[in-house]
C-alpha cells in the first residue's frame, strides 16, 4: 500500500465504537469489546499502546492488519490448540465465543530483548524463576524458549509473575498451569517455524487463554501480531548481532524506542508525547508490512470513508 492511500486515511480510523444496543461493552487499549449471551463481538480498533498507555492519536489500518493476522493465526494454529474464533464479518471484527479471561499473560521468549534485555542489563539473571546465564548479549537468543507469565492489569503496568505465584494466588492450579504453559510452548513452537518459512525470528510474544462454561481452555485476544510479538529478520541476524548493532525487526519496539526519544517510558510525570503525522503513517506502514512478510499475501486495507458506519452494518445480525 502507497503512502499517500495511508495518508488519506489519517482522519478515517477507528478511534472508539459505542454500540451499547450490542451488549454489555467493555473498552480495553485496543479493543472494544460487546458480550452477549454466549458470543463476544471484538471490534479491533486503529489505538496503539505502549508502556500500556493508549497513545493519544491512531493508526490508519492498524485494527484491520491486527485483526486479520490474528484471524490468519488462529486459523494456522487450530491443530494444536483450540480458539475463540467464529467468524470475522469485517477486516476490523472477530465474532468470538464467550469465556472467562485467565487474569495472566504467558509470555513466551526464545531471545534475550526487551523487558528482558533491560532486566539482564541491569544485573538481573533471575526471571520470573527461570536463570539465565551469564555473558549474553542484548538480542542472544536463549539456550531455549523459556516462559515468563504477567499479570494482567485492569489499570498501569502488567508485573512478571512466577509458577508458584500463579498457583499460590488461587488463579490457576499446578496441572492448569503446565497445561497452558505446554500449550504456549507448542504454539511458539509453530510461530517459530512459520515465521522462519517467511524468513523471520520470533524473538517473543504473548499468549492469552479463557475458560468455558464447560471448563474447556480456549486461546483468546490475538496471536502472533506485531502488538503482542517481536520478530527480527533472519538474514542479517547473526552479522548485526556480531557488531552489537541494533537488528531489522517488525514488531512494535520501534514505537516504544521513539517514545524512549521524546523522555516518555509510563512513568509517574512523565508527559504523552504527540505522534506525528508522518510517524503514524510509518507505523502504519511498518504493520502492514509486518502483514505481508508474515503471511505472505498483499494487504488490502478497506478504505471507508466512514469506518464505524461501515463495522456497525456488517455486525448488526449478531445483536
Amino acid at each position: 500500500m502507497d503512502t499517500e492511500t495511508i495518508r488519506k486515511q489519517l482522519n478515517h480510523t477507528v478511534a472508539e465504537t459505542n454500540f451499547d444496543h450490542l451488549g454489555t461493552r467493555y473498552g480495553g487499549k485496543v479493543r472494544d469489546t460487546y458480550a452477549l449471551d454466549g458470543q463476544l463481538i471484538l471490534v479491533t480498533s486503529d489505538r496503539i499502546s505502549a508502556f500500556d498507555h493508549v497513545l493519544k492519536q491512531t493508526i490508519p489500518f492498524k485494527g484491520q492488519v491486527l485483526n486479520q493476522l490474528a484471524a490468519y493465526f488462529f486459523e494456522h494454529t487450530s491443530d494444536l490448540v483450540e480458539n475463540h474464533v467464529r467468524e470475522v464479518p469485517d477486516p476490523n471484527v472477530t465474532i468470538a465465543t464467550r469465556c472467562e479471561p485467565i487474569p495472566v499473560e504467558f509470555v513466551v521468549r526464545g531471545y534475550l530483548a526487551g523487558h528482558a534485555w533491560r532486566t539482564y542489563r541491569d544485573g538481573g539473571r533471575i526471571l520470573c524463576d527461570k536463570v539465565l546465564p551469564d555473558g549474553l548479549r542484548q538480542n542472544s537468543q536463549l539456550p531455549q524458549p523459556i516462559l515468563t507469565p504477567a499479570t494482567k492489569a485492569a489499570e498501569g503496568h502488567d508485573e512478571d509473575v512466577t509458577r508458584a505465584e500463579v498457583i499460590s494466588r488461587g488463579v490457576l492450579s499446578e496441572d492448569e498451569f503446565d497445561l497452558l504453559e505446554s500449550r504456549a510452548l507448542s504454539l511458539f513452537q509453530r510461530g517459530t517455524q512459520m515465521a522462519a518459512e517467511r524468513g523471520l525470528i520470533l524473538v517473543d510474544t504473548k499468549y492469552e487463554f479463557g475458560k468455558t462454561p464447560e471448563g474447556a481452555y480456549l486461546l483468546i485476544d490475538e496471536v502472533h501480531t506485531p502488538d503482542s510479538s517481536r520478530y527480527f529478520y533472519e538474514d542479517s541476524y547473526d552479522e548485526l548481532l556480531r557488531a552489537d548493532q541494533p537488528q531489522r525487526q517488525l514488531s512494535k519496539e520501534f514505537v516504544r524506542e521513539w517514545l524512549m526519544s521524546r523522555g516518555f517510558m509510563g512513568k509517574d510525570g512523565q508527559q504523552l508525547p504527540d505522534l506525528t503525522d508522518d510517524f503514524r503513517i510509518e507505523v502504519a506502514r511498518r504493520y502492514i508490512e509486518l502483514y505481508e512478510t508474515v503471511s505472505g499475501q498483499p494487504f488490502y486495507g478497506d478504505t471507508h470513508p466512514h469506518p464505524v458506519d461501515r463495522i456497525l452494518e456488517r455486525i448488526r445480525s449478531y445483536a
